[in-house]
């Protein structure tokens, strides 16, 4: 269920594998993504129990709409029932206890958090998202709620790595325009995008030196879903949370979230 976990002072790091839930095929098992065509009733259930998994309460963990964009949410609550959810790819908050949650079966989860400050972000970093700079904009919109760069501990979750994500020649050369650490190669000599590498890559440019990968390809590990290997599949998800006892830089909860 919970694959890896890494905890620091102060906050918490964590991202899921497909085993554990209550989906059936080709969801099967742990599937968290609500917009995949997998029964609503069950990822709702699938949620209950990654969330119990790590201690939170699923009631206070936030979802994204996920454009494959640059643009992040600021949250101090949950998100209103009445309300839909935003569409960006980052999520920031200072709220402790309140986990940011980010949906990936390929792209890259990207976790931070300066503890220090109290403020932590999740942001979803595929080829698109990673070339228009979400990541950037996640590291920026903390700063502004005072986080240092050079305290932030980033982690990089599953995702389809570089020797396996065959790529176009034209677009490995538009991507490396963009970000050159992302120009790849497959293991069988084609053009490939290494996604990784590029958030990896701006991350230490902007001064993040604590950064860390899990690892694992999501089209080479059988225990992670790839939509490029399997097309109509799950999610897995990254969560990201401030202990609830951390007080630094809190407001009193909108139950909202704000553009």
């Amino acid at each position: 269920m919970i694959g890896q976990r890494y905890d620091t002072s102060g906050a918490h790091f964590a991202f899921t594998d497909r085993w554990g839930g209550v989906s059936a095929v080709p969801y099967e098992e742990l599937n968290l993504g609500g917009a995949v065509g997998d029964d609503p009733g069950t990822v709702r259930a699938n949620r209950a129990r990654a969330a119990e998994g790590l201690g939170l309460d699923p009631a206070r963990v936030v979802w994204m709409n996920q454009v494959h964009g640059a643009d992040v949410a600021e949250v101090d609550g949950p998100w209103a029932t009445d309300r839909e959810i935003p569409r960006v790819d980052a999520l920031v908050t200072s709220r402790p206890g309140l986990a940011l949650a980010v949906l990936t079966a390929d792209c890259v989860p990207v976790l931070l958090a300066d503890p220090v400050a109290g403020v932590v972000a999740a942001a979803h970093a595929g080829r698109p998202g990673m070339v228009a700079g979400v990541v950037p904009a996640a590291v920026e919109a903390m700063r502004k709620r005072g986080a240092d760069p050079a305290r932030i501990v980033a982690r990089t979750g599953p995702a389809v790595c570089g020797r396996c994500y065959e790529v176009p020649a034209s677009m490995r050369a538009e991507v490396a325009a963009v970000e050159p650490a992302a120009y790849a190669e497959t293991s069988w000599g084609t053009p490939a995008v290494d996604v990784a590498a590029g958030v990896r890559a701006q991350l230490e440019r902007l001064g993040v030196r604590d950064v860390a990968d899990a690892g694992v390809c999501t089209l080479e590990s059988r225990d992670h879903y790839s939509y490029r290997r399997d097309r109509t599949t799950g999610r897995l998800a990254g969560y990201v949370w401030l202990d609830p006892e951390t007080s630094r830089g809190t407001t009193p909860e909108s139950c909202v979230g704000k553009n």
